[in-house]
């Protein structure tokens, strides 16, 4: 069951890492990895539960009553940084609307923060959210990464990027929206309705 769980997560961090330009030759895997990889809800096992319990170490930066920033162990940069909430929520989807609200008010406090003490001017705010996404640890979480000119950290900034088609555009416009509105129906049922964006 280990040797599984550790070329899973061996594969996840292969496909994470593709997206960047690495700077040694072997990629190295934590062994601080959510034993929830399987994308089971293991609350018990996930490193980041233990380390919200204060039962794993980590150099927390922010804390409150929702969330808290760690660094992170294994960083892509200097200073990229992990908001966590700290119920355990696997995936972006299934965390409610409350708790990313509150995570992402403290993003401007704690990204201008970590921005002042690297230097950097500049951050990407990730999630990935899935394993085809390069989701490592199914508990929630955003990436802080502080950037600077010319660090060529994303392998993509070199990409030529496609003009969408006109046809194509309407048609998934018009299906993200479609899918919007049943959301929006469940939403409302649970009293947290929304305005959508009709053509």
């Amino acid at each position: 069951m280990e040797a599984t769980s550790t070329a899973t997560a061996l594969r996840r961090l292969s496909l994470l890492s593709s997206h960047f330009r690495t700077h040694s030759s072997s990629p190295q895997v934590s062994a601080f990895n959510c034993s929830s990889t399987d994308g089971e809800n293991h609350e018990n096992g996930c490193v980041f539960c233990l380390i919200v319990r204060g039962e794993a170490p980590a150099l927390k930066v922010y804390e409150d009553d929702v969330c808290l920033c760690i660094l992170d162990a294994n960083p892509l940069c200097f200073g990229h940084s992990l908001v966590i909430p700290k119920s355990h929520f696997t995936s972006l989807q299934e965390t409610p609307s409350s708790v990313v609200a509150a995570m992402s008010s403290k993003l401007p406090l704690i990204s201008s923060a970590v921005m002042k003490a690297t230097g950097c001017d500049s951050f990407n705010l990730l999630v990935n959210n899935g394993a085809a996404a390069g989701q490592v640890i199914y508990h929630t979480h955003i990436h802080i990464i502080p950037r600077k000119a010319s660090d060529c950290l994303w392998t993509s900034e070199s990409l030529s990027r496609c003009p969408l088609k006109s046809d194509d555009a309407q048609k998934l416009a018009d299906g993200i929206r479609e899918n919007l509105s049943i959301s929006n129906n469940i939403e409302d049922r649970k009293g947290q309705g929304s305005s959508l964006i009709v053509n």
